[in-house]
This record gives C-alpha cells, structure tokens and sequence, in this order.
C-alpha cells in the first residue's frame, strides 16, 4: 500500500496539485511565517516603542529583587498565571510612565552631560574593585547586562536626564515650620480618657434568632461557606545531597582529576594595556593614518598616556592615560586581545591594530604570569567535587529508575522507593494555599491538583524541583471543592447572629447612657447595677493600641467640651465601650532631630504624592498604544 501511495504521489497530478499548494501560499504571505515578525515593540508611548527586550529585562530585575527580599515564598505567586499577568502588567506601566517622564525632560531641553556620566559611572560600586573604578569588571558586568560601552553610556543618559526631572519636581516641595510642629504635636499628644467596657455576652439571653434568618443569612453569603479542594500526598524524593555519603573516592581519582582540571588551578597570565582609540568616523582611511600619526609620535619619544588624554576616543581608559588595567585570554576583541598578548617586555608597543571599535596603539605596561595551585592546596576541593560529581551520576541513575518504575507501576509509590533505598513521605489534606514545607513547590502543586492524578489516581511524572532534587507524587486522598449544607454550618451562623444581636443590643445600652452622660447625668447608678465600672487610661497615645484601635480612634476624635467629650464605639472583640476624654496633653518641645526627620519624612510624602499625580496627567494627555495584552 505505501508503494502505490509513493507512486501516485510522483504522478504528474500529484505535481500540478503540489504547484497550485506553492503558489497559494506565496499569494497568502508564508513569507510572513518563514521570517517572523519584526514588531517587537510591547507599547508605543507618543510614536516612541517600549521593546519587548525591555520588558523582559525590567521584569527579570523586578522579579529578582523580589525574590530576593522576600525569599522562595513568593514562587508561588509568580506560578500563578493571573498573578503573572497582573506583575507584568505592572512593570509595563511603570515603563510608560518612565518614558513619559523621559519625554517631557527632553521637551524642556534637559541634558546630561558626557563629563556627568563618565563621573556617575566611575563612583558606581558595581563597577569598583577594592574601592577604585575597573574597566575589565566595568566591560564585564555591562556585556553581561547586553550593553556595549555606547550602548550604556545611552542608556545612563536616559535614565539620568529622568532622574534628573524627577528630582526637579520632587526636591521643589517643603513644609513649613508650623506644619511641622502641627503634626508632631498631634502625633506625640497624649490623652487621658475613662471608658467602661459591656460584655456583649451579658445581653446573650435576650437575643433570639429565627430559622427564616439563618436560611436569608445562609442563601446571601453562600460563598463564605465554600470549601477549598484538598489533596492529601504521598511522595518519594530524591536529593544530591543525600546521596554524597554514598560515594567512595579514591587517592588516585583525586590525582587524576587534578591533572585533567589543572587549568583550573592556575590564574592565568594577565596583561595590563594602555591603549589609543582612534574610531573609523565616516573616513576610515583617515582615521588608520591619524592613528599611525598617533603611533609615530609614540614611537618618537611623546608621553603615551598625555597623548591618550588629547587623542584617544574611549573617554573612560583616556582619562587615566589610557590605562584598560589587566585582564586575560577571551576578554577583549580578538584583534586587541592577539596584539597585547604578542608584545614582548613591559614598555613595548603594537604597531596600529584594528577592531570592531577602530583603530588602537597599544602599550604592555604590566605582567601578572601564570600561577599553578598545588594538588595538596586544593586536594579536599577536588576531594568534595569528586564526591558531588559521583553523587550526580547516582543521581541521575536513581532518576531514571524512579521515572520507569513510577510509569511501570503506577498504582504505588512502594516500588520506586524500594529501588532506589528510599521511603514513601505522607502529607496531611492540604489545600494550594497552605501545602506543608516538604511539597510547598509549584511544580508539584501544579501536578498535584491535576485531573490526571486525581482522577486516574496514577504516580506523577519525576517532577524536577531543582538540578539537583527531584520528586515523583501521588493523591493519597482528595476533597473537591464544595459549598457546605446549611446543617453543617448552622450552628456557627447561629452563633454569628446572635453575637451580632448582642453586640448591637449591648450597644443601644450604651447609647442610653451616652445620652445620660451627654445631658450631665452622673451613670454610676447604672454601671453598679451591672457591676460595671470606669477604667481611667493615661496617657494614651495616638498609636497605642492596648484598649483597641477603634477606641483609639474614637478617643482622639473627641473634643473636650461637654457633651463632645463622650461616645461610644463596637469593639471588634464584639463588645461594645462608653468612652470619656478626660484631658489632653500636648508635648511642648521634642529634639531637633526627631523635628527634622518629619519635616523631611512629610516633604517626602508630598513629593512622591505630586510626582505620581504628574505621571498620571502625562498620561491622560499621552498617545499611547499597549501591543500586548
């Protein structure tokens, strides 16, 4: 059958249909689907692109900064699809909004000098070693980041001219002396009140609560007495780390290690170069003769590093005589790299070389030769690498052997255990929210709560925590999610209820005795017969929270003039207060520092309040098109 299908495949309709095919999709435009798309831009802010590489980036640096503050908790998160969305989301619009800033800097002709960002990137710690810029760890981090010098210095730019604006609004704000000492004076005043506090349970007995407002309270709050669906887990795991103890190494596979690895035991010779820049410019025969004209001057006896000063074009390394300061095989441009490394003795100059950034005059002003490490410095190193690296190759056997035997035998976890010397782990039933420690993973939570092993009720595929701690799960017990029946939750909605009542029938107490207080009527009479009485409190602060929040509240909204000085409040205890603002205190002086510290503090509040309500109206004014969704 296949033979007659090959046959007619080559008959000459077989290639008439084959041509019309072509010919349709060069009419369509597969031409689109071969090259790909050229849109990169993820917005476009006043005709002005954000690219996709920009988000990404911006994301990445997020993310990992919120990694880091917050450790490997927030994981989970970032597992969640909509959560996903929403932080990028986030990140977009911060970027609009730095281009909008961006912009409007430019419109008003602010500008960030060349002097200003060679000096702004020498103080920056990132690119200093032992407290002095370095070119080579400065070449190092910008590569790494996806920059080339120019490309950074534009980027330094930009940002330094937004910041700049920034600061321009933010840094106009003030606050004066008075409102400064307003504030401190009602942050640091104090009160003395009197309150009595009424049981709620007091008023349990005269509460009563019908079956028709349980079901009404029950049908219009169906969605508190949802249940989260649970899964209960057994696991086998499997860690590098476990498996180190297992190994045995031998004396001669340490030697023999150390002799296939002995370049990482040497610090490579390192040179350190000064160099003159001289860039092609729009006349690239022009420019390799003003660097030979360079080199001639050099070679006629002129200072190199006052020649680099006044010719070189890489302003960073011309500053200091064109020094790069050392660095190794594999770093600089091959051309550069291939001429230093050829220079003979310490003074000796290239001839011109070129590269991809122009044309240099290189002078060797250092050597740092090669050092070998001795086996015995770094034998229990190598002894711990051995030990890993035998670790590994069990470890990935041991993986292997838990994926055949977990798909071979999918209705136990015993046979995979078994085979690789390890034990079945159970977990309580758990929820996505609140997974115990030994599974809290995305992964895992991801396949845990999967139709297939639930339903199917099959052994997961080995699930790859990290290089080096995998695990394979199973659903040992499952709860779906569900809306629990009134007969469940009846009682709690009972108690709930009644508490309410009580607390409001409580409340209204109180209220008759405010009214009391309120027309100067002495209450003792009525809190003895509940064997109630005033509880005075002194010195209450604005932020002390011993007698409740919402009493705090309360008492510094109270004015002391009769009738003004007392209120009552529902305590979020379910108990209900009387309050009575005795005195107020105002603190007459605080020191100077703590004075200056809120003048700031407030200055900055109202900066940043005032710079995002600037964005904002940038905004509402800007064009701007959002191309991902």
């Amino acid at each position: 059958m296949l033979e007659k299908i090959r046959e007619s495949a080559q008959g000459p309709w077989a290639m008439i249909i084959i041509g019309l095919i072509v010919l349709s999709f060069v009419f369509a435009g597969v031409g689109s689907y071969l090259t790909g798309s050229t849109q990169t831009a993820v917005a476009v802010v006043n005709g002005e692109e954000i690219s996709a590489q920009t988000l990404e980036r911006a994301y990445q640096n997020e993310r990992a900064r919120i990694e880091n503050q917050f450790g490997e908790g927030v994981s989970a998160l970032f597992a969640d699809p909509s959560y996903l969305q929403d932080f990028r989301e986030g990140v977009l619009e911060r970027l609009i909004g730095e281009k909008l800033v961006e912009q409007k800097a430019v419109d008003l002709g602010l500008r960030v000098s060349d002097a200003q960002i060679r000096e702004t990137i020498r103080t920056m710690p990132e690119f200093q070693v032992g407290g002095q810029f370095n070119n080579q760890r400065f070449q190092a981090i910008i590569q790494q980041a996806g920059f080339q010098p120019n490309t950074f210095r534009d980027y330094m730019r930009a940002q330094m001219t937004r910041d700049q604006f920034g600061r321009s609004i933010i840094g106009s704000e003030f606050t004066l002396t008075n409102e400064v000492q307003t504030t401190n004076e009602l942050q640091s005043q104090v009160r003395d009140i009197r309150l009595v506090t009424f049981d709620a349970n007091d008023f349990m007995s005269d509460v009563n609560v019908s079956d028709e407002e349980i079901t009404n309270f029950y049908q219009s709050n169906l969605e508190n007495y949802d249940t989260q669906e649970r899964v209960a887990l057994n696991f086998v795991e499997l860690k590098v780390d476990d498996l180190v103890a297992e190994t045995v190494v031998a004396e001669e596979e340490l030697t023999e290690f150390y002799t296939l690895n002995q370049r990482n035991y040497m610090t490579e010779e390192e040179r350190r170069v000064s160099h003159i820049l001289i860039e092609f410019g729009e006349d690239e025969t022009a420019a390799e003769q003003q660097a030979n004209d360079v080199l001639a001057r050099v070679n006629a006896g002129e200072d190199f590093a006052e020649l680099a000063k006044a010719e070189s074009a890489d302003t960073f390394s011309a500053e200091n005589g064109g020094d790069l300061d050392f660095f190794g095989r594999d770093f600089m441009d091959p051309a550069f790299e291939a001429a230093a490394f050829e220079l003979a003795n310490v003074g000796d100059t290239s001839e011109v070389v070129r590269s991809e950034f122009g044309f240099h005059v290189i002078k060797l002003t250092d050597i740092k030769p090669e050092v070998v490490t001795s086996f015995d410095e770094v034998k229990e190193q190598i002894l711990e690498t051995v030990q890993r690296d035998k670790a590994m190759e069990l470890f990935f056997s041991k993986q292997q052997t838990m994926a055949e035997l977990a798909f071979e035998v999918p209705d136990t976890l015993e046979d995979v255990a078994g085979d690789i010397g390890a034990s079945v782990q159970s977990t309580e039933l758990f929820t996505q929210t609140n997974a115990p420690a030994s599974v809290n993973y995305p992964q895992v939570l991801a396949v845990a709560f999967s139709a297939e092993l639930i339903e199917e009720a099959v052994n997961s595929d080995v699930i790859e925590i990290s290089d080096d701690h995998v695990i394979v799960v199973r659903v040992d017990k499952h709860e779906p999610q569900r809306t629990k029946a009134l007969d469940e939750v009846q009682q709690d909605i009972t108690d709930q209820l009644k508490g309410e009542k009580a607390q409001q029938a409580a409340l209204s107490y109180a209220d008759e005795l405010l009214v009391k207080l309120q027309d100067g009527q002495d209450v003792s009479a009525e809190l003895a017969e509940r064997s109630l009485e005033w509880q005075v409190t002194e010195k209450l602060g604005r932020f002390d929270s011993s007698v409740g929040n919402n009493v705090v509240e309360q008492a510094f909204s109270l004015g002391l003039d009769a009738g003004d000085n007392v209120t009552t409040v529902a305590k979020t205890d379910g108990n209900v207060a009387l309050i009575e603002l005795l005195r107020v205190e105002t603190t007459e002086s605080t020191e100077q520092d703590q004075l200056d510290a809120l003048k700031q503090r407030l200055a900055s509040q109202i900066s940043q309040s005032n710079y995002e309500s600037f964005v904002a109206a940038l905004r509402a004014d800007a064009e701007v098109v959002i191309t991902v969704q």
